[in-house]
């Protein structure tokens, strides 16, 4: 019952976080500014992204649960703070204030959080681990996409 309970605020936590960085991007990939960029040949359409981060979000939280149940500190939950505050700015930054080097920043930071959470608890973890996988993948995806962007445009 405890690890349903974490698991439900951690899902409620990511997915507010979402909602949250899709409030700040002020309707960014639809603007002008962002469908006029030169963006990279292998940006996935629209519709993937509210996809694949609805189920990084439910892995990473299912991650998080396990995690916290397994081993409850300050510092779980501090690394957790900073990528949800990461994950939100980025929108912000990036799409509503045009920003791309300090997203890309942002972004490389978040990567930095996320294997940090892969490989410090890679032993208290071991199978769950791949939960975080596809965060990991994903966010050097966007990272790239970032990337791609400041560099041609």
């Amino acid at each position: 019952m405890k690890l349903l309970k974490y698991f439900v605020i951690f899902l409620t936590i990511n997915l507010s976080a979402l909602a949250i960085g899709s409030w700040l991007m002020d309707n960014g990939p639809q603007s002008n500014w962002y469908t006029t960029l030169n963006k990279a040949p292998w940006t996935p359409p629209g519709w993937f992204f509210g996809v694949a981060w609805t189920t990084i979000m439910i892995c990473f939280s299912v991650y998080m649960a396990y995690l916290y149940k397994r081993v409850s500190t300050i510092y779980i939950l501090s690394l957790f703070a900073v990528q949800s505050f990461l994950n939100v700015i980025w929108n912000y930054i990036f799409f509503a204030q045009h920003l791309v080097l300090v997203g890309l920043i942002t972004l490389i930071a978040l990567t930095l959080v996320i294997v940090s959470f892969t490989l410090i608890y890679k032993k208290d973890m071991r199978l769950k681990t791949l939960l975080i996988i596809p965060y990991l993948i994903w966010i050097c995806v966007a990272t790239s996409l970032n990337g791609y962007i400041l560099l041609n445009n």
